[in-house]
Protein backbone atom coordinates (compact mmCIF):
# COMPACT_ATOMS: atom_id res chain seq x y z
CA UNK A 1 0.00 0.00 0.00
CA UNK A 2 1.32 3.71 -0.95
CA UNK A 3 2.51 5.61 2.10
CA UNK A 4 1.07 8.46 0.61
CA UNK A 5 -1.85 9.24 -2.21
CA UNK A 6 -2.67 12.57 -3.68
CA UNK A 7 -5.49 12.83 -6.26
CA UNK A 8 -8.32 15.06 -7.13
CA UNK A 9 -11.39 14.18 -9.25
CA UNK A 10 -13.99 17.13 -9.87
CA UNK A 11 -16.98 17.05 -12.08
CA UNK A 12 -18.03 21.00 -12.76
CA UNK A 13 -18.46 23.50 -15.45
CA UNK A 14 -15.18 25.62 -17.19
CA UNK A 15 -15.65 28.90 -16.06
CA UNK A 16 -13.47 30.59 -18.87
CA UNK A 17 -11.84 29.26 -22.30
CA UNK A 18 -9.12 27.44 -21.66
CA UNK A 19 -5.84 29.77 -22.35
CA UNK A 20 -2.68 28.13 -23.81
CA UNK A 21 0.97 28.35 -23.35
CA UNK A 22 3.28 27.53 -26.34
CA UNK A 23 7.16 26.87 -25.74
CA UNK A 24 10.19 26.90 -27.64
CA UNK A 25 10.15 22.73 -27.64
CA UNK A 26 6.72 22.03 -28.74
CA UNK A 27 5.33 21.36 -25.08
CA UNK A 28 2.04 23.26 -24.26
CA UNK A 29 -0.25 24.31 -21.08
CA UNK A 30 -3.29 25.01 -20.74
CA UNK A 31 -5.37 26.73 -18.23
CA UNK A 32 -8.64 26.63 -17.20
CA UNK A 33 -10.62 27.40 -14.15
CA UNK A 34 -13.56 25.04 -13.24
CA UNK A 35 -16.29 25.57 -11.00
CA UNK A 36 -17.92 22.88 -8.34
CA UNK A 37 -21.45 23.21 -5.95
CA UNK A 38 -23.01 21.71 -3.32
CA UNK A 39 -26.44 22.46 -2.91
CA UNK A 40 -27.93 21.92 0.47
CA UNK A 41 -31.10 23.08 2.32
CA UNK A 42 -31.17 25.60 5.41
CA UNK A 43 -33.04 23.58 8.56
CA UNK A 44 -33.94 26.82 9.95
CA UNK A 45 -35.66 28.80 7.11
CA UNK A 46 -35.75 26.24 4.72
CA UNK A 47 -33.82 27.65 1.71
CA UNK A 48 -31.98 25.72 -0.58
CA UNK A 49 -28.49 27.50 -0.10
CA UNK A 50 -25.89 26.50 -3.26
CA UNK A 51 -21.98 27.33 -2.84
CA UNK A 52 -19.85 27.23 -5.85
CA UNK A 53 -16.32 26.44 -5.37
CA UNK A 54 -13.49 27.37 -7.85
CA UNK A 55 -10.70 25.35 -9.30
CA UNK A 56 -7.77 26.36 -11.39
CA UNK A 57 -6.75 23.61 -13.55
CA UNK A 58 -4.07 22.59 -15.81
CA UNK A 59 -3.28 20.42 -18.42
CA UNK A 60 -0.39 19.54 -20.81
CA UNK A 61 0.62 19.01 -24.15
CA UNK A 62 -1.53 17.20 -26.29
CA UNK A 63 -4.34 17.71 -23.75
CA UNK A 64 -4.25 20.96 -23.46
CA UNK A 65 -4.11 21.12 -27.20
CA UNK A 66 -7.11 18.78 -27.22
CA UNK A 67 -9.14 21.03 -24.19
CA UNK A 68 -8.64 24.23 -26.21
CA UNK A 69 -10.12 22.50 -29.65
CA UNK A 70 -13.06 21.37 -28.08
CA UNK A 71 -13.73 22.76 -24.43
CA UNK A 72 -15.14 26.09 -23.74
CA UNK A 73 -16.81 28.05 -21.28
CA UNK A 74 -19.69 26.36 -19.73
CA UNK A 75 -18.98 22.93 -20.82
CA UNK A 76 -19.07 20.19 -18.19
CA UNK A 77 -15.93 17.98 -17.66
CA UNK A 78 -14.65 15.65 -14.76
CA UNK A 79 -11.23 16.03 -14.14
CA UNK A 80 -8.52 13.39 -12.48
CA UNK A 81 -5.38 14.68 -11.40
CA UNK A 82 -2.58 15.80 -8.37
CA UNK A 83 -3.18 18.97 -6.52
CA UNK A 84 0.06 21.02 -6.62
CA UNK A 85 0.58 24.49 -4.84
CA UNK A 86 3.07 26.51 -6.01
CA UNK A 87 4.29 30.12 -5.06
CA UNK A 88 6.21 33.01 -6.58
CA UNK A 89 6.90 36.73 -5.56
CA UNK A 90 5.28 40.13 -6.93
CA UNK A 91 6.12 43.02 -5.87
CA UNK A 92 8.33 41.76 -2.55
CA UNK A 93 5.08 39.96 -1.77
CA UNK A 94 4.71 36.13 -1.58
CA UNK A 95 1.69 34.78 -3.61
CA UNK A 96 0.17 31.37 -3.36
CA UNK A 97 -1.92 29.37 -5.79
CA UNK A 98 -3.41 25.82 -5.52
CA UNK A 99 -4.14 23.99 -8.86
CA UNK A 100 -5.13 20.80 -9.85
CA UNK A 101 -2.56 19.81 -12.26
CA UNK A 102 -4.88 17.01 -14.79
CA UNK A 103 -4.01 13.32 -15.71
CA UNK A 104 -7.29 12.11 -17.04
CA UNK A 105 -10.15 14.13 -18.43
CA UNK A 106 -13.89 12.96 -19.71
CA UNK A 107 -15.57 15.51 -22.22
CA UNK A 108 -19.01 15.15 -20.21
CA UNK A 109 -20.78 17.55 -22.97
CA UNK A 110 -19.30 20.39 -25.07
CA UNK A 111 -20.45 23.01 -27.26
CA UNK A 112 -16.99 22.74 -29.70
CA UNK A 113 -17.83 19.48 -30.55
CA UNK A 114 -20.06 19.44 -33.35
CA UNK A 115 -20.46 15.36 -33.61
CA UNK A 116 -22.81 15.13 -31.12
CA UNK A 117 -21.25 15.30 -27.84
CA UNK A 118 -18.77 12.24 -28.32
CA UNK A 119 -15.78 12.37 -26.12
CA UNK A 120 -12.10 12.40 -27.64
CA UNK A 121 -8.82 10.54 -26.83
CA UNK A 122 -5.25 12.17 -27.09
CA UNK A 123 -4.04 10.16 -30.22
CA UNK A 124 -6.77 10.76 -32.09
CA UNK A 125 -8.27 14.13 -33.50
CA UNK A 126 -11.93 12.97 -34.09
CA UNK A 127 -13.92 11.58 -31.62
CA UNK A 128 -14.25 8.21 -29.90
CA UNK A 129 -13.80 6.99 -26.37
CA UNK A 130 -14.73 8.81 -22.84
CA UNK A 131 -10.92 8.89 -21.42
CA UNK A 132 -8.38 11.45 -22.26
CA UNK A 133 -5.31 11.03 -20.18
CA UNK A 134 -2.16 12.70 -20.04
CA UNK A 135 0.66 10.42 -20.77
CA UNK A 136 3.64 12.12 -21.01
CA UNK A 137 5.23 14.37 -17.50
CA UNK A 138 6.70 17.58 -17.73
CA UNK A 139 9.48 19.20 -15.83
CA UNK A 140 7.70 22.65 -16.40
CA UNK A 141 8.62 25.33 -14.14
CA UNK A 142 4.84 25.64 -13.42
Amino acid sequence: MASSLNKAMLIGHLGDDVKMHYFDDSNSLGRFPVATNETYTNKQTGERITTTEWHNVVVRNKLAELCEKYLGKGDRVYVEGRIKTRQWEQDGIKKYTTEIHATEMTFLNTKKDLSQNKPITPTQSKPVENKIKDTKEDDLPF
